[in-house]
């Protein structure tokens, strides 16, 4: 009866792989630079890079021989290191060359991104966390797999509005730098409230300085094994529909729970989470939009949309923490307008806003993910975006993030094409009311009554 039950399960396995776009979505091995931070530039440098360079030597080595062993794809290995500002903290200089220096060591081990050229400003800013903001356009269009992300607020400490109001200015100067390459350069910045240290998925991944030196984190995918569980249910209950759902994460997450285990032994290091978060890509079957049209919706986008992604991610959630207890991260379905198809044909039909999207937020892992916006976009608007967004968050316990786009010389209704993973996107409007006055008076908005548990 067990080994019936066991071939079940590996047949099952082996047709999420080959049918229904099965992968593992990162393997992210997160590194402590606490102990890189010297008396010169030139010195700190070269500590960061041999710390990263040495301690990453065999990650992708040992992930591509999971691969192999166990036929499961890992597209992405990764690396998060300590937020960059905290190791630059006692040298009174521009940090840019601790992001070249992280480039090279993430070219030299050859992962796809490295992450954590961040800051965590919620609560005010040092000196070194504005020097990093500010080198961030530099930092970002001079460099190729560097990832940052700045945490302007949190349910604790409310919302560092002075400091919103300079994210919309760098990711404005950020998109210029890069304006010959579709603004790339705004793809690797997160703008972050109640970002968490354990998150192994770009461009918002850093190593917590609660974590342990060196840790090995899996970010599971899996919308399609999610969808294709929901393809014999046409005339099912939506609680019949969330139990489908449930059982097809519990799956998805052992795998990422073996997977992760696997690295962490091979490599020498703890085993820290498995984040459940259905990532997409805009392959086809491969959409979280489609799985709530699967749902019942005729397309996303429309009413019902956030009540069925409510559906979708607490679903997500049960049968994930089900199968690992080791579940961390931001844990939930991402959003993303570039890389999920079916949002991308939500956008191109219309059915779809910034409004809809920052509705649907409330209840998604993140937030506002890969919008390609306006090239003409102002600083505040932007600004206004990520303010809106982190209020969600902080009201909500819940992490928020914008990473938005902003492409010169394009207006709503082109599109535009950033390459890999990162995907493409339709140009969606925004709203052209001016909020310069709010944005300027800058200050802190309060953290909610609520938000004081202790």
């Amino acid at each position: 009866m067990n080994l019936s039950l066991n071939a079940r399960h590996i047949l099952d396995t082996i047709e999420m792989i080959e049918k229904y776009r099965l992968d593992i979505r990162t393997v992210t091995m997160g590194i402590s630079l606490l102990n890189c931070m010297r008396s010169t530039m030139k010195e700190t440098c070269e500590a960061v890079y041999d710390r990263v360079s040495t301690q990453a030597r065999d990650l992708v080595s040992v992930c591509e021989g999971i691969e192999h062993e166990l036929g499961i794809p890992i597209v992405n290995k990764r690396i998060a290191v300590t937020p960059v500002a905290l190791i630059a903290g006692g040298l009174d200089e521009d940090p840019t060359p601790i992001a070249r220096a992280l480039d090279a060591a993430a070219h030299e081990v050859g992962v796809n991104f490295i992450g954590g050229y961040s800051a965590l400003v919620e609560k005010g800013a040092t000196a070194a966390d504005e020097r990093l903001i500010a080198s961030l356009p530099e930092a970002l269009s001079t460099t190729e797999l560097v990832c940052s992300s700045v945490n302007v607020g949190s349910s604790r400490a409310g919302l560092n509005m002075s400091a919103v109001r300079t994210m919309g200015s760098v990711i404005s100067q950020a998109a210029q730098l890069t304006a010959d390459r579709s603004s790339i350069a705004c793809a690797k910045l997160v703008v972050f409230a109640n970002a968490v240290g354990d998150n192994p998925f770009m461009a918002g991944a850093f190593h917590g300085v609660e974590e342990p030196d060196c840790v090995i984190s899996v970010g599971v995918s899996g919308p399609g094994v999610v969808d294709r569980a929901l393809g014999d249910l046409e005339e099912a209950s939506l609680d019949q529909v969330a139990e489908s759902i449930k059982k097809a994460a519990f799956k998805i997450t052992r795998c990422g729970q073996l997977v992760g285990s696997m690295a962490a032994e091979r490599l020498g290091v703890p085993f820290g989470i498995v984040d459940l978060s259905l990532a997409p890509t805009a392959e086809l079957g491969d959409s979280v939009a489609h799985i709530l049209e699967h749902m019942g919706l005729d397309q996303v986008g429309t009413h019902g949309t956030t009540a069925a992604l409510a559906l979708l991610n607490d679903a997500v959630k049960k049968g994930g923490m089900m199968a690992c207890s080791r579940v961390g991260g931001l844990s939930g379905s991402f959003i993303p307008v570039s890389e999920d198809r079916g949002m991308i044909d939500a956008v191109r039909a219309g059915s779809i806003s910034v409004d809809k999207l920052e509705a649907m937020t409330s209840i998604c892992s993140v937030g506002l993910d890969m919008i390609a916006i306006p090239g003409d976009t102002p600083p505040e608007t932007i600004a206004g975006m990520i303010a809106d967004e982190a209020a969600i968050g902080i009201m909500n316990h819940k992490t928020t993030a914008v990473r938005v786009i902003p492409v010169p010389g394009t207006v709503a209704g082109d599109e535009v094409n950033f390459g890999g993973l990162l995907g493409y996107a339709p140009v969606i409007p925004v709203n052209t009311v001016s909020n310069r006055q709010f944005i300027h008076r800058g200050g802190f908005i309060p953290a909610p009554v609520h938000g004081f548990r202790n």
